[in-house]
């Protein structure tokens, strides 16, 4: 961490604090924890642009709906947000290493590992991409904590050329 802290002291030069405020992008991005994808970098935000939330499989848990939820809240109660509120994009990605709880044994072995129930694991595994961005879009639009106003999308990062695709256009709730 030792030279991180010395490449912080560079970047606090010149350092702008964000204020407090809705997301500028009026987006929020549900993603990996993986270490290849950096969502800012990807979609070329900046600080303030948009929350990013990110959990093994970048999965549409209860924590990802009730965040969002209190996300909303926020907009409405504290800055008070009229209309629109904001896009959520799920971005799910190939190569994923939740992909390995498919297997039975690996998951179980993972459960026993992790102590996380087997049941859990499987919720986050992320095998084909497609197919879980579209679940977990479909899990938004159904769930009632999420504001209304909001759109949800889905999309695939290719971690072999860096390209994002949509794979559902924002559908509102």
């Amino acid at each position: 961490m030792a030279p991180l802290l010395e490449n912080n002291e560079w970047s606090a030069h010149g350092f702008t604090p964000v204020p407090l405020a809705v997301p500028t992008a009026r987006l929020i991005i549900v993603t990996c924890l993986d270490h290849r994808l950096d969502p800012a970098r990807i979609l070329g935000l900046e600080p303030g642009d948009a929350p990013i939330i990110r959990n093994a499989g970048g999965r549409v848990t209860e924590s990802v709906v009730t965040d969002i939820a209190y996300l909303g809240f926020l907009a409405r109660q504290v800055f008070g947000v009229e209309g629109p509120l904001f896009e959520v994009a799920v971005i799910h990605h190939t190569q994923c290493g939740t992909g390995f709880l498919a297997d039975p044994d690996f998951r179980h072995r993972a459960a026993d590992a992790t102590g996380l129930p087997a049941r859990t694991l499987a919720a986050s595994e992320v095998s084909d991409p497609y197919a879980t961005a579209r679940e977990d879009v479909e899990r938004l639009l159904a769930s009632p904590l999420i504001p209304r106003e909001t759109t949800v999308s889905g999309h695939v990062y290719d971690v072999e050329t860096g390209r994002v695709s949509m794979v559902v256009d924002a559908t509102g709730t």
